[in-house]
């Protein structure tokens, strides 16, 4: 059974009530003018019924007087909270989601935020990933009632940010294959020259109305656990990638599947092949 969020994506694409208002909320002033109020003290009303309507233990996070609902839904774990595994060979899930694991081919698609893409198209670049060729994607969903922080999975060197705009795309009143009304999620994406596990690509997908993706650092040595960064309001994905045969996921990850298994940020998820 699908959740409500994924409902919602649907009944937004494949509808067309749905793309009528998606033509409106893809609009870059409305976009602007949600992330303004979400950033206001005005917003702090909605920080309760959210918290109800999403059953959230907050038990895990710090106790704290939030400012708007950008600051809430950006909340810090309590310290202990996310135990992250320091052994070397272990891999660690870099964020609280929903995982599912592929393969990587150059015509393999994924589906990420209602959209289909290549690992290519995903990024923009043939040259990068071309490396990742026979690799695994691991897709972490993070559903809106997630924590919202993400973290480096490993002791490495980090790349600069590279952000990929997303695209609006219309119907074409005559046009004879119509193509819903989208707006493809804006990302990011760096490269981690880990100690462990090689080269690591770290893909961040933001949600598309109002979310934002702020990467902490631009190139910089970085370590396990630290955090890297967080998304602003909406539900977002986080995608690693990994070379081939650096390593192999626990068993009940099965590659290939649609199934989704929750996990932490620090849980380990694999193990390194050295």
């Amino acid at each position: 059974m699908e959740d409500k969020q994924t409902a919602l994506v649907r009944r937004l694409y494949q509808t067309w009530p749905g793309r009528l208002l998606l033509k409106l909320l893809v609009r870059p002033w409305v976009s602007k003018l949600a992330g303004a109020f979400m950033d206001s003290r005005f917003s702090c009303r909605m920080i309760e019924p959210f918290i109800t309507r999403n059953s959230i233990d907050m038990s895990d996070y710090e106790e704290r007087t939030y400012r708007s609902f950008n600051d809430f839904f950006t909340r810090r774990v309590t310290e202990g909270r996310r135990p992250v595994s320091m052994e070397r060979g272990h891999l660690v899930s870099p964020c609280d989601g929903l995982l599912s694991v592929h393969s990587i081919s150059r015509e393999r698609r994924f589906s990420i935020k209602g959209q289909s893409y290549t690992l290519e198209e995903l990024l923009r670049s043939s040259d990068i990933s071309e490396r990742f060729e026979g690799g695994l994607l691991l897709k972490f969903r993070l559903t809106v009632s997630d924590y919202h922080r993400y973290h480096y999975p490993d002791n490495g060197s980090k790349t600069e940010n590279t952000k990929v705009d997303g695209i609006l795309n219309t119907v074409h009143p005559f046009a004879s294959e119509r193509r819903p009304i989208y707006k493809e999620n804006e990302r990011e994406y760096f490269s981690l020259i880990s100690d462990n596990f090689g080269e690591m690509l770290y893909i961040q997908v933001g949600a598309l109305l109002v979310g934002r993706i702020c990467n902490n650092h631009g190139r910089a040595v970085v370590y396990r656990g630290e955090e890297a960064g967080c998304f602003e309001y909406g539900g977002s994905t986080v995608i690693l990638c990994l070379e081939r045969d650096v390593a192999r996921l626990r068993d009940e990850f099965v590659t290939d599947s649609n199934e989704e298994i929750r996990v932490r940020m620090g849980e380990t998820i694999g193990y390194a092949t050295f």
